[in-house]
């Protein structure tokens, strides 16, 4: 993804603040932005940092709020009702907002171990303007540096996260609604997206690195009559 906008930062010495305002898509996840920004994103985060037993930590609150014509999901399950049809939050957009706020810790447990838990949600009456359909969300996971085996500069991490629709969502999408990555034509078996996540970075040279990851997906796109889905990836990144 990407956007136009603008940010700014005002930093203490144990806390910051930052805001910006952002261009949405002309139309929700698609790829022309609105230029003109009568659709936009505010966004402010304040982050904490402190020392938990003598190891530093840091506590970001962050709030946001979508601004943009935007489709409800209960206007999209009555029109096709009175149609009988599929319902499509496409053909009931209007000006609307969709406000969320995400918690995050991050906290070195030990000189090579910390840990991380983020939880968010988000006004689930609504399409999802861009990314993917999620309404509220929880993950926590570690990272374990490499000075064990004798590789500091290699990280080893393993996560899990658990993603959820809202009510009106999932009324949406089993009445046959689609979304930007829901396409069952049916969701008539909801289930809680769980997935875990585990990863190896390794510092090949000082300007090399290969991360291995693999993920293990549980009810993918909240459907608990596909899957679960092994997926593996590869990232090698090099930097002068």
């Amino acid at each position: 993804g990407y956007s136009y906008g603008a940010a700014a930062e005002w930093s203490q010495s144990w806390w910051t603040l930052r805001a910006g305002g952002f261009a949405l898509s002309r139309v929700p996840n698609q790829r022309e932005l609105d230029r003109s920004f009568h659709q936009f994103e505010l966004v402010a985060e304040g982050e904490e940092r402190h020392h938990w037993l003598g190891h530093p930590g840091r506590l970001k609150l962050l709030l946001f709020d979508n601004r943009g014509r935007m489709g409800g999901y209960d206007d999209a399950l009555d029109q096709a009702l009175q149609s009988d049809t599929a319902p499509s939050t496409a053909t009931v957009r209007r000006t609307a907002s969709c406000p969320g706020v995400a918690l995050n810790l991050e906290q070195e447990l030990v000189p090579d171990l910390g840990a991380f838990q983020r939880a968010s949600i988000n006004d689930g009456s609504k399409e999802a303007f861009d990314l993917t359909e999620i309404n509220n969300s929880f993950a926590t996971g570690v990272s374990l540096a490499g000075v064990r085996w004798r590789r500091p500069q290699d990280t080893f991490g393993v996560a899990g996260a658990v993603n959820r629709l809202s009510t009106a969502a999932r009324r949406y999408f089993a009445a046959g609604g689609l979304g930007i990555l829901i396409g069952d034509g049916r969701l008539p078996d909801y289930g809680p997206e769980r997935i875990l996540e585990t990863y190896y970075a390794a510092q090949v040279t000082a300007v090399l690195s290969i991360s291995l990851d693999f993920q293990y997906v549980v009810n993918p796109a909240y459907n608990t009559d596909r899957g679960p889905v092994s997926i593996v990836g590869l990232r090698i990144h090099a930097q002068m």
